[in-house]
């Protein structure tokens, strides 16, 4: 049976939904599963999205199912009415009946809600999404519910807390002579910096963090909020053209080193990384950062099997590390440390952190009882003495910028991300690297020079520091907070892994980790997947190609189209070799002007259909570079 080309592109069967394009005049959105989206005015982006969303206990998302849609067109405006009904995980309902008026001028996004029973939910309600491509650092002006206004900015270094607090409106300028008004109706409003989750966004949303969650709904309680956009129009403004333009690709030469690639390994997949131990040295990584946590049962087993791929790899051992911090430090510690000398595991390097730490603590909320972290690393370096300490966070960037390591002892600084802790359609995922830019830009600012690792960092969710789980994903969808991810395995992962390397290279990090060996997370293709059972997964090739240009004086790439291309490079042995990636689903065409003989190495949908196998290197004359849709380039010039 031949494969979709959606299948090659995503790993999943399961289509993204189409979008309804709504207009009035020169103000447009795109209605996509009852929600809105790419809000523009004049073709300039003015919302990133309205969105009316229901999160279960846990902060997952009850999907909407939309019923009863309609669209109509008139002269001066368009209108779509639908219902929506939200199922939570113990089968509770909630129904809700929505109202979507787009007018030249003005956006208003109305709903009504009621659940059957008692719904419990830790948010249902209204999200709006602000960019932060040209707004970040701008002015705007804040109403404030009891009719009081503030002046300020957006941030522009990623705020640990709510910039915002109490808000009845929101004011800023669009574009030179445009100015919009976003008007929240029906609750609380405050904002967060969505850009600690590295989503491309502020969001503005309803019921505040220091309120308690989950809370319950009223069983046949109705709820009415809403939403209204209002564009004033100050000045005579020319309309953005909107046609796409040709991608011109320059050099940054000396950028400094590429990180070192790191291979993420965890006891629960033991078994199938003994069996693919040997791919360690092919891909060329240099690091293993292994997951150990006392809490969930690993011990001596666990620490044998580390330095059994150790040996196998010759690879340097990194050991992420749990501390219980439920006896004394130094008893827990001390523990780990003799258990470490048993199985002849040599350390690299030591990373440690609190268990409790891999919850986060909203804004608002009592931080769960812990050692201060000064005495947790201080204790490590007596049991490891001589061995690099790494801190920081072994979630994400939100919990390190709101509980910031101290850094005087540690060797390193360290996090991961993930890009569906809030949202997982593609565009969402992609649009992810505008805001990991400032979080590597903010980490710097925080921490100066300091040595900084990132990862282990993959599109699915290792762990979920906002609830009680990871969700399961068995059917390959698109979730959010899944514990499986199909795009992974597919093109759309490989692309995104060489984004993420592009988008920190500027930051000098270290030792960089996006996949583990085995599983889920890893390189290694299981039944069913794009690539055959036991084969690699298109990003495998994208990390030894990262692996073998790391150490290398680094080239950055620039485009003036970051949201569809982004790339890296670096010379080695009077070789430039430059990597790109098509962050979308159309082909994107690059210009390269630099001179010299070229080799291309293509990683696409005909690629895969040939059967995945080793990328052939071909001469290459053109200046121009096609890359169909997710693909990722390699080019050498000679």
């Amino acid at each position: 049976m031949t494969a979709s080309r959606i299948f090659l592109l995503f790993g999943t069967e399961e289509p993204e939904p189409v979008p309804r394009r709504l207009e009035a005049g020169r103000l447009s959105a795109e209605l996509v599963g009852g929600n809105l989206r790419m809000i523009r005015f004049s073709g300039k982006e003015v919302l990133r999205a309205v969105s009316f969303l229901v999160r279960d206990r846990d902060w997952g998302t009850c999907e909407a199912a939309i019923t009863e849609l309609t669209v109509e067109e008139e002269e001066a405006a368009t209108i779509a009415r639908y219902d929506a009904r939200f199922r939570a995980p113990d089968g509770a309902v909630l129904d809700c009946r929505a109202t979507i008026e787009v007018f030249p001028d003005a956006l208003i996004f109305d709903a009504r809600f009621t659940p059957d029973r008692d719904f419990e939910t830790a948010r249902a309600g209204f999200a709006i999404l602000h960019p932060i491509v040209g707004v970040a650092g701008r002015a705007v002006t804040v109403e404030h519910g009891d009719g009081s206004v503030e002046r300020s900015v957006f941030p522009d270094l990623i705020e640990p807390w709510q910039p915002f607090k109490d808000i009845a409106a929101i004011t800023y300028e669009v574009m030179p002579g445009i100015e919009a008004e976003c008007r929240m109706i029906g609750d609380v409003f405050e904002m967060e910096d969505q850009r600690n989750w590295t989503d491309g966004s502020y969001k503005t949303y309803v019921r505040p963090l220091a309120l308690p969650w989950p809370y319950v709904l009223k069983a046949g309680e109705t709820v009415h909020q809403a939403v209204r956009l209002s564009i004033r129009q100050l000045d005579a403004v020319a309309v953005v053209a909107t046609k796409p333009v040709p991608i011109e690709i320059s050099l940054r030469r000396d950028q400094g080193k590429l990180p070192a690639i790191g291979i993420g390994l965890r006891p629960d997949e033991a078994g199938d990384e003994l069996l693919e131990a040997g791919l360690i040295r092919v891909l060329g990584t240099r690091h293993l950062i292994c997951h150990f946590d006392p809490g969930a049962g690993h011990g001596a087993a666990a620490l044998r099997h580390f330095r059994q791929m150790a040996d196998t790899s010759g690879a340097a051992v990194t050991l992420e590390c749990f501390v219980p911090c439920r006896r004394p430090l130094d008893d827990e510690l001390g523990e780990i440390a003799r258990m470490v000398r048993d199985s002849g595991l040599r350390l690299a390097s030591l990373a440690v952190s609190p268990s409790v730490d891999r919850q986060s603590t909203p804004p608002g909320s009592a931080w769960p009882e812990c050692p201060p972290l000064e005495d947790v690393y201080q204790a490590a370096q007596r049991a490891f003495p001589g061995v690099p300490l790494g801190g920081g966070m072994f979630s994400y960037f939100t919990e390190l910028n709101r509980k910031r390591a101290p850094a005087n002892r540690l060797a390193y600084v360290t996090h991961c991300t993930n890009p569906i802790v809030h949202a997982a359609d593609d565009l969402s995922v992609m649009q992810t690297f505008e805001a990991l830019r400032d979080v590597t830009r903010s980490v710097r600012v925080i921490y100066g020079d300091k040595p900084y690792r990132i990862g282990p960092s993959t599109i699915a969710m290792r762990q979920n520091p906002y609830g009680s789980q990871t969700k399961d994903n068995p059917s390959g969808k698109r979730i959010a907070m899944a514990n499986r991810d199909p795009r992974h395995n597919a093109l759309f992962g490989a692309a995104w892994t060489l984004a993420y390397a592009a988008t920190v290279a500027e930051a000098e990090v270290e030792v960089l980790t996006l996949s583990t060996l085995a599983g889920p997370f890893g390189l290694v293709a299981g039944p069913g997947e794009p690539v055959k059972e036991g084969f690699p997964r298109p990003l495998f090739y994208v990390l030894r190609w990262l692996a073998e240009l790391s150490g290398g004086e680094g080239i950055a790439i620039e485009t003036c189209v970051a949201d569809r291309v982004l790339g890296l490079g670096a010379e080695l042995d009077g070789t430039i070799t430059l990597l790109l990636a098509n962050l979308t689903p159309n082909p994107q065409t690059v210009t390269l002007a630099e001179p010299g003989r070229r080799r291309l190495l293509l990683l696409d949908e005909g690629w895969l259909r040939n059967g995945a196998r080793e990328p052939e290197a071909r001469p290459h004359e053109s200046a121009d570079v096609v890359l169909p849709a997710y693909a990722v380039a390699r080019i050498e010039i000679l």
